[in-house]
């Protein structure tokens, strides 16, 4: 970079990083064969009442924008803030069926491979401070191809199978 003398710390002439991580964002994201839903970037601690917001304001846009039919199961681990009281009875009070999930399998969910995804796209572009992260993820979350989301549900039923042929243990997924 070419600049005049005694002007290094000009904003102008200054490229910004972020070191050591530099701050992170959580977020959630639904998807469906027919590709990627809604990603909701999550300000502040997670809770119950946190997580029922998220899914009121983007499981029914998700379910429509993705052309689902009624026959739709909401996916979730066993995070607390999934299983609780509070999130259980609001799950029934608005009708949204979901799928049993066995303790200890969070790496089941084929969604950790659209996050795997996700982190490595957002990385790449890196972001310089915490509004691009939050950007570069809404971005790059977009931009899922829906072939990859089909993939990932077309070969789920055989990742299950292999677990329980595994009886639980590892497998080559």
């Amino acid at each position: 970079m070419w600049r005049k003398s005694n002007t290094a710390f000009q904003k102008k002439n200054i490229i910004p990083t972020v070191k050591y991580g530099g701050g992170s964002v959580m977020v959630w994201g639904c998807f469906a064969a027919s590709g990627p839903g809604r990603l909701a970037v999550i300000d502040g601690t997670m809770n119950s009442t946190v997580y029922q917001k998220i899914l009121k304001e983007n499981v029914r846009p998700s379910v429509r924008q993705l052309k689902l039919k009624r026959s739709w199961v909401l996916q979730q681990d066993n995070d607390p803030k999934h299983t609780s009281k509070s999130t259980s009875e609001w799950l029934k009070k608005n009708k949204m069926k979901t799928l049993e999930w066995p303790s200890q399998s969070p790496d089941l969910n084929p969604i950790e491979m659209l996050w795997h995804d996700l982190k490595k796209a957002v990385h790449a572009r890196k972001p310089s401070n915490k509004a691009e992260l939050q950007q570069f993820c809404k971005d790059e979350w977009a931009k899922i191809p829906p072939e990859r989301c089909k993939r990932l549900v077309a070969s789920y039923r055989k990742l299950l199978i292999a677990v329980i042929a595994a009886k639980g243990g590892p497998t080559s997924y």
